[in-house]
């Protein structure tokens, strides 16, 4: 689904690139919008939530799921906490493909998936730990996670499959937090399988305040 774009990043009052295969962390306020923009098209971006002042309670992709009866996240998706809680709502998808199934990237999923010469090769699990080490957690506060902009369709078996991304040069998904929230993003360093079309690349994100 491609929304209208009606927001000018002149007035963001947050507006950052991350580059490619780097992590990312910021707090967005109840009420405000974070958009996340695929800058140069075909590029995960891996996606956790917390809630900014009890980081226990945070992203859940069962209770997100359960609770719109979808596979995946799109423009009018309700983001749930582990305690059942809204955290954002999806008000704006201009590409209409986001997993939340698949998980992040780790150097021993790499190794079991790619073959052994891939153990040392960066991933999203280490970008997630190197971030949230940062606001007092380690990888037990690490859970499933949003892949923004990957396609991850469901094979006939059941199977999940990782194919080409969707997603063009400046498409974006929009949010709006309906609490306070911590955002930690690993912008997928992954070159083994095409969710980044074999080459990383930067994404932005911007933070307005709510209207």
């Amino acid at each position: 689904m491609r929304s209208l774009d009606t927001r000018d990043p002149a007035t963001a009052i947050y507006d950052y690139t991350i580059p490619a295969t780097a992590p990312w962390s910021g707090f967005v306020k109840r009420g405000q919008v974070l958009r996340i923009i695929d800058v140069e098209g075909q590029q995960a971006v891996d996606t956790l939530f917390y809630r900014a002042d009890d980081f226990s309670e945070r992203y859940s992709a069962q209770d997100t799921l359960r609770a719109q009866n979808h596979a995946y996240i799109g423009e009018g998706t309700r983001i749930l906490s582990n305690e059942g809680n809204l955290m954002l709502t999806v008000t704006a998808d201009s590409c209409g493909a986001h997993d939340t199934s698949a998980g992040a990237c780790s150097c021993e999923a790499n190794t079991v998936r790619f073959g052994h010469h891939t153990r040392y090769m960066h991933a999203c699990r280490e970008n997630f730990l190197v971030e949230v080490a940062k606001h007092g957690m380690d990888k037990r506060d690490i859970v499933g996670n949003i892949n923004f902009f990957m396609n991850v369709p469901v094979e006939p078996d059941g199977k999940l499959a990782i194919v080409d991304g969707v997603s063009r040069p400046g498409d974006y998904v929009e949010l709006r937090a309906e609490m306070d929230v911590l955002c930690v993003i690993s912008n997928c360093p992954q070159i083994n399988n095409p969710c980044n079309g074999f080459h990383p690349t930067p994404v932005r994100v911007l933070i307005w305040e709510g209207a």
